[in-house]
């Protein structure tokens, strides 16, 4: 019988029943290189030993002693850069180089154990990190370790038997009505203050305020269409696809924000004719002086957190607009279920597990309306 080459494997079934899938990938440092696999059914265990060969010709190591957590995670990165959003592949790359490498790095892949990712989380949190940056490590953790199982470079995914840091509840901060009604007007007249009615009144989020284009504002029938979001990447921003399928979506404006677009429309008409030549026309409905996008990091640093020392409003985050803006809806009565749309949230339950500080308010405003009806 012909002997199978390496890279090949072979499928036997032991004495006592269990199948066994074998596979040598040659030698490394004088030492062989050899996988094996098993399975209860000889197709269970064909399946593992194709998912290993699948994985080795991806360029992912074979999970011997020689292959560290470390060197697994580095190839692993590169592999879901074409699967995930450039600000994710960012983040990924920064928790695995920063985090996970530096305490797990060293730990072949194939003993890596859940106690050790319980003390790389412990040190996380114990070093300074916030718990909810530890548990993000996790999750890529065990992503990765998710996949290295289905290609049976692991026998186990440990991280799922690992609980990440408890994260502690963080009260939501949100703006009054009165406040809001406050910043808007200390907004007047500022270059950007469009921007800030708009986030107001669509509860839009920052990426999707900034993406804006004309082409996507419908100034006669009011309405703004949310089609894509800035993001930041290692070779600039650039305009991607919403966070998700519901992200999509038109919604409606009031006449405050339909106001301060055409205000904003006409200065920035005026921007162009005065900077000429040098404009970058993207089409933004807010940008630079120039015309390229606007960066996060200087809105907030030379605009927003300016505007709100100056109309006297406690220093809460650009995302406070957002959830302002749910707030006040839901506390108005608004449906949920329009809530949800207008913020983009897959399902209204999404929106009401984030806002269930509001649940209250409308339990009361349920009662008080049920009883007048029943009074009648």
């Amino acid at each position: 019988m012909a002997r199978r080459g390496n890279g090949e494997g072979n499928l036997y079934q032991r004495k006592d029943g269990l199948w066994v899938g074998r596979v040598s990938f040659g030698y490394a440092g004088g030492k062989r290189l050899r996988k094996v696999v098993y399975g209860k059914t000889r197709r269970e265990a064909a399946e593992r030993l194709t998912a290993v060969l699948r994985a080795r010709q991806q360029g992912l190591p074979v999970a011997t002693e020689r292959v560290t957590v470390g060197s697994y995670l580095e190839r692993w990165i590169g592999t879901v850069r074409p699967n995930v959003r450039p600000s994710t592949y960012v983040r990924y790359g920064q928790l695995v180089r920063h985090h996970l490498v530096p305490r797990l790095g060293r730990i072949a892949l194939a003993k890596l154990t859940p106690a050790d990712c319980a003390v790389a989380y412990a040190a996380m949190v114990g070093e300074g990190l916030a718990p909810r940056t530890a548990g993000h490590a996790h999750r890529v953790l065990g992503r990765a370790l998710r996949e290295a199982e289905i290609a049976g470079l692991v026998a186990r995914n440990v991280a799922r038997l690992t609980r990440p840091p408890r994260v502690p509840h963080a009260e939501m901060r949100t703006f009054s009505a009165e406040q809001a009604r406050t910043l808007l007007r200390a907004a007047e007249g500022e270059r950007l203050g469009a921007l800030y009615a708009v986030a107001l009144d669509s509860a839009a989020r920052q990426g999707e305020i900034l993406a804006l284009r004309w082409a996507d504002v419908d100034l006669e029938s009011g309405t703004i269409r949310i089609v894509r979001t800035l993001q930041r990447t290692p070779g600039g921003y650039e305009l991607a696809e919403p966070k998700t399928a519901a992200s999509r979506r038109s919604i409606p404006l009031g006449a405050t924000a339909l106001d301060a677009l055409r205000r904003h429309r006409r200065a920035q008409a005026e921007e162009r004719l005065r900077v000429g030549a040098a404009w970058t026309d993207l089409d933004l409905v807010f940008a630079s002086t120039v015309g390229t996008p606007l960066d996060a990091g200087n809105l907030l640093r030379n605009s927003y957190y300016p505007l709100l020392a100056r109309a006297g409003l406690p220093r809460l985050n650009f995302h406070a607009l957002r959830h302002t803006a749910a707030t006040l809806l839901l506390a108005a009565g608004t449906h949920p279920r329009v809530v949800a749309e207008r913020l983009g949230h897959s399902t209204p339950s999404v929106t009401l597990n984030v806002y269930s500080h509001v649940t209250p308010t409308m339990q009361r405003e349920a009662t008080a309306t049920l009883d007048a009806v029943l009074r009648a």
